[in-house]
């Protein structure tokens, strides 16, 4: 009935700052493997992370086109995550009809 599997997925992620495009990419993990999956999952672990991709893009922007000048930073990550999940098989279940 309950079963384990080890799988890796890649996800993507976006942000103003390093720390939020990572969070992003690692919470999409869960929908990238509940769509692979149509059983019920008890616990995923990430075993592994590692990165394919990080890149920043940096954009100089003013007010009014001339006064305070900034610069803004929008940061992307794509990882792989390697993982351990721990899936309840709804297909092993017996239901009694009452």
């Amino acid at each position: 009935m309950k079963e384990h599997l080890k799988t890796s997925v890649r996800v993507s992620g976006r942000g103003d700052t390093k720390q939020k495009a990572i969070a992003d990419a690692l919470n999409s993990v869960q929908r990238t493997v509940l769509k692979e999956s149509s059983n019920i999952i008890l616990r995923i672990e990430p075993l592994d992370v590692e990165v394919i991709n990080a890149t920043v893009k940096v954009t100089k922007e003013k007010f009014l086109f001339v006064f305070f000048p900034r610069n803004r930073e929008f940061y992307s990550v794509v990882l792989d995550v390697a993982l351990d999940v721990t899936l309840l098989n709804v297909q092993e279940i017996r239901f009694e009809s009452v």
